[in-house]
C-alpha cells in the first residue's frame, strides 16, 4: 500500500466515523427517559373553545413527546371523541400520523378515501395529507394518535389548558395567531 493511499483511506475512515458519531449522538436524546403510564396518566389537558364556534370541552392526554419522556422523534397522545364529535379536516406538513380508534364507529376521510370503520381500526396518514373523522356511534371513541415528528403537541398546548385550570375561550384572533405560529405542524381546512 502506498503511503498516500493509506493516508487517504485513514482520512476517509476518520471523516466517516466522525459523521457517524455525530448522527448517532443526534439520534439519542440525553434527556430521554423511559415512561410507563396507565390509560389515564400523562399530561392531561382540556381544549379551549373558540368564541362563536360550537365546541365541546374535551380532554386529551399527551403521553410521550419532548416534554414527557424526552423523545426527539415522536409524539403519542390520546383523546376521547364523544358521539357526534369530530376531528376537523387538517393536515400535518412535516409529520406522518397513525390514528388508532380503539372502540366505537367512525367515518374517516384520508386524502380522497372515505370509509366507515369500527373499534380496532388503524388509519395511516402520510405527511401533508388531509384527515378528518366523525364519531358516528353512540359511545365515545378512545383514539390514540402517534406522530413521527414533534411539533403538533406544541399547538395542542397552545390551544388548551391543564386539566383543573380555568378554561377561557380563545378569541378568533388568538386562534388565528396560534394557527399561524404552528403552521409548520398543522393546517386546518377552512369550513
Amino acid at each position: 500500500m502506498r503511503p498516500t493511499s493509506f493516508l487517504s483511506s485513514t482520512f476517509v475512515v476518520l471523516i466517516f466515523g466522525s459523521v457517524l458519531a455525530v448522527s448517532i449522538s443526534k439520534a439519542q436524546s440525553p434527556s430521554a427517559t423511559p415512561v410507563i403510564l396507565e390509560k389515564d396518566e400523562g399530561e392531561r389537558r382540556v381544549w379551549r373553545p373558540i368564541e362563536g364556534m360550537n365546541s365541546k370541552l374535551s380532554l386529551f392526554i399527551l403521553k410521550v413527546d419532548p416534554h414527557n419522556g424526552g423523545s426527539l422523534h415522536m409524539v403519542l397522545a390520546t383523546e376521547d371523541i364523544p358521539p357526534g364529535g369530530q376531528i376537523d379536516t387538517h393536515r400535518h406538513p412535516g409529520s406522518d400520523e397513525i390514528l388508532f380508534l380503539q372502540n366505537g364507529q367512525a367515518r374517516v376521510t384520508v386524502g380522497d378515501k372515505m370509509r366507515d370503520v369500527h373499534g380496532g381500526a388503524t388509519v395511516f396518514i402520510p405527511a401533508d395529507t388531509w384527515i378528518s373523522a366523525v364519531n358516528t356511534g353512540k359511545e365515545a371513541i378512545h383514539a390514540v394518535a402517534v406522530f413521527s415528528t414533534p411539533g403538533f403537541e406544541d399547538f395542542m398546548r397552545a390551544e388548551s389548558v391543564r386539566e383543573g385550570e380555568k378554561v377561557t375561550p380563545l378569541t378568533k384572533a388568538e386562534d388565528a395567531a396560534i394557527l399561524a405560529k404552528h403552521a409548520h405542524a398543522v393546517i386546518y381546512k377552512e369550513p
